[in-house]
């Protein structure tokens, strides 16, 4: 009995000793959690991609005579698919995203058109390189880009006269044609270093005289002037080199 009751003071003693250890421990410290971080997409650095999409072709042909006489053989309009890739360096200030691009496309724009002038005879315009070599200004919205290009122009070009009939080749200039372009585009940043968009841009080619291969059959010794004018429209994919962009404390 008297063992039991000594048993019974020692545990009534322990757990009334419990609560005051655990008060005398000390509190655990307050750490506070790091902030939130979130990455913000930078668009600065060298980028290559490809492009792909659709083109039209309006030419306007022209006869030019010996004596500067000019008599008119109408319109003609065609388009065609375009194929090709673009490099090019951007650099990012606060929201605002400056580059510059080259930008190679092969096309596929060829027209023919009876000739107004004299319908035994058929003109035929084709073009199958366009060069691009802009300046951009951009805004983003961290991987979304909206911005605009101008710059200069050039396009590959065959201008011939054929046989109406049978489709023969008669006389033919070829030329290389510089003018100017306007664009807009819209870019989204899908991964990182990865980005896709869309653009459009419109080529003034202006009028240039061209020289046939023989006498032009259609008005004796006149040169060809013909006014070109070329629309783009092509869906990119770009990667760029270097990182993703710094993380950044998110708001709240």
């Amino acid at each position: 009995m008297k063992k039991i009751l000594v048993g019974a003071i020692g545990a009534v003693a322990l757990s009334m000793s419990a609560p005051a250890s655990a008060a005398d421990m000390a509190a655990r410290p307050y750490t506070k959690a790091p902030p939130m971080v979130a990455p913000i997409y930078d668009w600065t650095g060298f980028y290559i991609g490809a492009n792909g999409g659709w083109g039209q072709s309006r030419n306007c042909w022209d006869f030019v005579g010996a004596a500067g006489v000019v008599t008119a053989d109408g319109c003609r309009e065609r388009s065609g698919g375009l194929i090709g890739g673009q490099v090019g360096y951007r650099w990012q200030a606060s929201q605002w995203v400056f580059g510059l691009e080259a930008q190679g496309d092969w096309a596929d724009l060829s027209s023919q058109r009876v000739s107004l002038i004299n319908p035994a005879f058929s003109t035929r315009t084709k073009t199958d390189g366009i060069g691009l070599f802009t300046g951009q200004i951009g805004y983003s919205w961290n991987a979304s880009l909206l911005y605009v290009k101008g710059g200069a122009a050039v396009t590959s070009n065959r201008f011939s006269i054929l046989d109406t009939l049978t489709g023969t080749e008669l006389a033919a200039a070829s030329a290389t044609r510089w003018g100017g372009t306007v664009g807009v585009g819209w870019e989204y940043g899908f991964a990182p270093n990865w980005s896709a968009g869309i653009e459009y841009d419109h080529l003034f080619m202006g009028n240039a005289n061209n020289s046939f291969s023989v006498a032009n059959p259609i008005v004796a010794g006149a040169l060809n002037r013909i006014n070109q004018d070329v629309d783009m429209v092509t869906l990119r994919v770009n990667y760029r080199f270097g990182g993703y962009g710094a993380p950044v404390a998110a708001r709240y």
